[in-house]
């Protein structure tokens, strides 16, 4: 297929890659920074503007860090939406608001084009391995058309529902789920190290038991290595449960955990690490009992 790609960043990266791996063709244009050497070396074909990589492609998906972003990349100047005609699909697996993802649907939509909301988790790792979970919102027939793609990027692909929004909401409530298990597992391990246990035993017994988990595997072992580079930053994750909170507050939902998860994550912004692995919300937790899990 011709697919245009916009978002070249630690997640958008290695999926391109796949997708030019498959033999596709890809048509890519910049973001916010250069296009990898590595892409160029599979055969990308660079073009001007976001409007170009339209042009040019059957599907354009777009993986870019917030929702003004993704409405820049798609209404802007020279923008996607300008290079779209009956026919195109437009597949949006940023990580966004599902109120404003309506709103963007139904204008590409307008012109003929279908719309895909898929955003994914997995962070970078899932990413590099083709192993990604994509939550897709959107039609059948349209998600039918791109699902052998979704195949080439992850491993989990959910057609959540049939309506634009689907696919955004299942990520925000994927995202209250690994913030506060995150929130839950340094709450366990600052508690084990402090009462004299060895969080490393501690994690090794938990995931044995009902309390085991992904998170617990592989961010209770970074909280204990005090491995923090990201993965996934801090200040993305706070972004996503923005939305959460925004969109309690619309439809009347509480999310008092959330809030708080929310407000460990700022303490963690004052001691300098909106740039940390998000796993490092342990560190608001032992900033504020005064006992680290372990020495840094």
């Amino acid at each position: 297929m011709q697919i245009g790609f916009i978002g070249l960043g630690i997640m958008g990266r290695p999926m391109a890659g796949h997708l030019a791996d498959a033999g596709h063709d890809l048509f890519v244009a910049r973001h916010r920074s250069p296009v990898p050497d590595d892409l160029v070396q599979k055969g990308v074909t660079e073009c001007a503007s976001a409007r170009a990589v339209a042009e040019k492609s059957e599907v354009i998906i777009t993986i870019v860090p917030d929702t003004p972003d993704v409405e820049g990349v798609l209404f802007g100047e020279n923008g996607v939406a300008e290079g779209l005609s009956d026919g195109k699909i437009v597949v949006d697996m940023s990580s966004i608001s599902p109120t404003e993802t309506k709103i963007f649907a139904e204008k590409i939509k307008a012109k003929g084009c279908g719309y895909l909301d898929a955003p994914v988790s997995g962070g970078e790792q899932g990413a590099i391995n083709a192993a990604l979970t994509i939550m897709v919102g959107g039609a059948q027939k349209t998600f039918d058309i791109v699902k052998p793609l979704f195949d080439t990027m992850g491993k989990t692909i959910t057609l959540v529902g049939p309506n634009n929004g689907d696919g955004q909401t299942c990520k925000v409530a994927n995202q209250i789920v690994v913030a506060l298990t995150i929130e839950a597992i340094g709450e366990a391990l600052v508690f084990a190290s402090k009462a004299g246990a060895d969080p490393n035993k501690v994690r090794e017994a938990l995931l044995g038991g009902l309390a085991q988990s992904k998170i617990l595997e592989v961010h209770g072992q970074r909280m204990i290595d005090r491995t923090f580079d990201p993965g996934f930053r801090i200040k993305l994750h706070q972004k996503d449960l923005n939305l959460a909170l925004q969109a309690a507050r619309e439809l009347g939902v509480s999310l008092p955990n959330t809030a708080g998860a929310q407000e460990l994550f700022n303490v963690c912004n004052a001691l300098g690490g909106e740039g940390w692995d998000h796993s490092a919300l342990v560190k608001a937790l032992e900033h504020m009992g005064g006992h680290k899990v372990a020495e840094d």
